[in-house]
């Protein structure tokens, strides 16, 4: 079932799930005959359209572990959600943020751009202590009012230990916003576990579902604090009810979507994450971390090559780099050879998903040595 879904060229290996992820079949079927339904009969059949939306839902409520589906909004990317967050708090002069210097801009501009209420942005040096959590813990003071980080690093596929950093906050009160963007759907979450009080992603990497579509998770306390910035039909107690005139904010996370949903990437990203489900996180996670392993133990075998993620504490993303060459010379050899990858954090980043197989992965790693040999 799994390698039958993914539909790949086959002269193609494609290792650029943490840019934008392939489509299985069943989602390519499922927006194709949304559009061939839409065209040929409007918006009949809405009501259906709707109970797709509440699949969606209750699918990202399993990948999550959340309490509810209450709990989970559906929003255009990452960088919605976290300028919620950013643009909702009250800040004070004087307030902090500690996240870490790997960051993503999506996770870091939103931040900086608080500076003119006098909040101050400490980033982290993750290399700088043994476990990385404790770097940003040496940041914080008693006027952190946030602590927000990557689950894993975009660039050196670096996995924070969630858990941990949740359980500082908690004790200390201080909110806690996780950037999933690189783990959900690539190994298992629980936000309860973190006791995150925020946390978002798109839909288009590990996923595997269309861009335009992700998910924003708040706790019930955590949403309260957040003032809106948006206002519209949808986010309202009694959507639907056109003709009352007194209204309130949703008190569910619906209170964060404020006009009509995106139902082409809903029935998309409901496909993705039901072939997800369908395999189970537990095989899912294995695999990606079974490919990751084997990626960089062929790297840390070859003299040539230099790892840049680290070699335990990762998730599916590996970056590496030649130890003499241009990685941007190595990268455009890989795309001449249909090696999908991506240039990140000064080397080549390779980031395959659970349903590429070994064969693959020795295949881009022998190409890179070719490179190797032929740059000498």
């Amino acid at each position: 079932m799994i390698h039958s879904e993914f539909e790949l060229e086959p002269d193609l290996i494609y290792l650029n799930h943490a840019g934008v992820a392939p489509w299985p079949r069943r989602t390519r079927e499922a927006v194709a005959c949304f559009a061939e339904e839409n065209s040929r009969r409007g918006a009949t059949d809405y009501p259906r359209w709707m109970e797709v939306e509440k699949r969606l839902r209750n699918h990202l409520r399993h990948l999550l572990n959340a309490p509810s589906t209450d709990d989970i909004a559906l929003v255009k990317n990452t960088s919605e959600a976290l300028s919620m967050v950013a643009y909702g708090l009250d800040w004070k002069a004087g307030d902090n943020i500690v996240t870490s210097d790997e960051e993503f801009p999506s996770n870091r501009i939103p931040w900086e751009s608080l500076r003119n209420k006098g909040v101050e942005l400490r980033q982290a040096d993750l290399t700088s202590t043994p476990l990385a959590e404790e770097a940003l813990f040496e940041l914080v003071d008693r006027h952190t009012r946030l602590i927000t980080i990557s689950s894993v690093q975009y660039a050196s596929g670096r996995r924070m230990n969630l858990q941990r950093i949740g359980e500082f906050c908690h004790k200390r009160g201080i909110l806690f916003c996780v950037d999933a963007i690189q783990s959900v759907g690539a190994m298992k979450a629980d936000v309860q576990a973190w006791q995150a009080d925020y946390v978002m992603a798109d839909g288009h990497k590990w996923l595997l579902g269309p861009e335009g579509l992700g998910f924003f998770y708040t706790t019930p306390r955590s949403r309260d604090l957040l003032q809106l910035r948006q206002y519209g039909w949808h986010m309202v107690e009694h959507a639907g009810d056109y003709d009352r005139t007194e209204w309130q904010i949703a008190p569910t996370a619906r209170r964060f979507e404020c006009g009509s949903p995106n139902m082409v990437g809903i029935f998309g990203l409901e496909a993705s994450t039901s072939l997800l489900l369908d395999i189970g996180m537990d095989a899912v996670e294995r695999q990606v971390l079974a490919n990751a392993s084997l990626l960089i133990e062929k790297i840390l075998a070859d003299p040539d090559l230099e790892l840049l993620s680290p070699a335990k504490a990762h998730a599916g993303i590996v970056t590496f780099r030649p130890v003499s060459g241009k990685p941007s010379r190595l990268f455009d050899y890989l795309r001449d050879h249909n090696v999908i990858c991506a240039q990140r954090g000064g080397g080549i980043r390779f980031s395959p998903h659970f349903h590429n197989r070994e064969p693959q992965l020795v295949a881009a790693v022998d190409l890179v040595k070719t490179w190797v040999s032929i740059a000498r």
